[in-house]
């Protein structure tokens, strides 16, 4: 029997306990850093660590199951070859949009210049991207390696050649694909209830951060830091607005009235796949078909990356040429806008996008050290990030469906309901 202070909770808008997770992560973190609570900030540390953990433990199950499924589901869509090509034309097109976006913004403000920061004693990382390592790394050596060091791209892969051969086997696969869908629907399931658990990851998330950052990490990287939020924020809430105004005939209003669970909940988590159950509901709320919305979303969750593989690294780019006094001309612009368009699969939906900057560094020549000067800020960062990828993943399908004629306007213009009470 709930007690009225449960009862109370659940009846809290879910975004309110967000924001209250927040507020007190904040409060707690920085009576940790001015006190130097120990033991607060370990406290803090361990619950937003636990709750990125069991979202990253649902990763391989839910992105293999979700990719065959919403493959082998193409069967059943109407003009699905078309679908496809359209949604990756977008994906694209958007892409291309915010690396502009982002290489303005670091031409304009030279976020490198007059940082003062030290590149002594700096390393690469170990782990360093290459076109070479990222192109031989989708197909897996090992199938069981795939999923057990939770190599996204790779399990992304497997999971192409998976849902294609039970489109090519037909009704003799049946078996197959009705197991891949039960286990879709159990991971989702079991994640909806870790998602539950967002407003205390929250807290713990945010908290450490405070404790252990402070504001005097971002002193010498203001300008960087800036420049990654303002980029993200203009392609967030200016370029997917006059898209969805312009190329879809979408009020734009309504657009973050349904998809606002979603974004709300990848700036938190920092993960696109741990968002994915909610961007799914979301992107259905607002009257996309499911089974269209059961192909597009779960791609968009692996491959479309605007803030990750867009904004972050052509900012990146330019302040580690700054900070190393290595001019770029022209052609590494071009060459920049290269990587991020056609190499955002690389982040693959995880937290960070550390893989991404580390191919475009070494793409470019740039001194791969330089990752090392953004490691400590990027939890930051990446909270802006993956909002932003997140509300790409939605914007999409809804643009293809709107266009296409088969977006429900009504469930647009009335995205009404609590998200959460219907997967209690």
């Amino acid at each position: 029997m709930s007690t009225p202070a449960l009862t109370r909770l659940r009846r809290t808008p879910f975004w309110v306990q967000i924001v209250a997770g927040l507020v007190l992560g904040v409060l707690l973190g920085l009576i940790a850093r001015q006190y130097d609570v120990s033991w607060l900030t370990t406290t803090l540390d361990t619950i937003g660590k636990t709750f990125v953990q069991l979202l990253k433990l649902a990763v391989p199950p839910l992105v293999f199951s979700a990719i065959v499924v919403s493959i082998a589901n193409l069967r059943n869509v109407t003009n699905a070859a078309r679908l496809a090509v359209r949604t990756l034309l977008w994906f694209l097109a958007t892409g291309l949009i915010s690396v502009t976006i982002g290489l303005t913004i670091g031409l304009l403000t030279n976020p490198g210049r007059g940082s003062h920061l030290s590149t002594s004693g700096l390393k690469a990382p170990a782990d360093s991207g290459s076109w070479v390592d990222f192109l031989t790394g989708i197909v897996p050596t090992n199938i069981a390696d795939a999923f057990l060091k939770v190599n996204v791209l790779q399990i992304v892969f497997l999971a192409v050649v998976a849902g294609a051969a039970l489109l090519k086997v037909g009704e003799r696969a049946a078996p197959v694909l009705k197991l891949n869908e039960a286990l879709l629907e159990l991971v989702q399931t079991a994640l909806w209830w870790v998602i539950r658990l967002a407003p205390l990851g929250t807290l713990g998330l945010i908290g450490k951060s405070v404790a252990k950052y402070g504001w005097d990490l971002l002193r010498p990287m203001a300008t960087f830091t800036a420049d990654v939020y303002v980029g993200c924020a203009l392609v967030l809430f200016v370029v997917y607005s006059l898209l969805l105004r312009l190329a879809g005939g979408l009020n734009p209003v309504r657009f973050f009235q349904g998809a606002w669970p979603a974004i709300q909940l990848a700036f938190v988590s920092r993960s696109s796949v741990g968002t994915l159950p909610v961007t799914r509901r979301v992107t259905e709320r607002l009257g996309v078909p499911s089974e269209y919305a059961s192909f597009a979303v779960p791609f968009g969750a692996t491959t479309k990356m605007d803030g990750c593989a867009a904004i972050y690294p052509s900012i990146a780019a330019i302040f580690v040429a700054q900070v190393y006094g290595i001019h770029l001309g022209i052609g590494d612009y071009l060459l920049i806008a290269f990587v991020s368009v056609i190499g955002s699969a690389a982040t693959a939906g995880l937290t960070g996008a550390i893989v991404m900057l580390t191919l475009t560094l070494s793409t470019l020549g740039l001194p791969l050290e330089g990752v090392g000067l953004l490691l400590a800020i990027d939890p930051i960062l990446d909270m802006m990030r993956t909002a932003t990828n997140v509300a790409g993943q939605v914007v999409v399908p809804l643009l293809v469906s709107a266009r296409e004629k088969t977006l429900d306007r009504t469930k647009y213009d009335n995205p009404t309901g609590e998200l959460y009470e219907t997967v209690a």
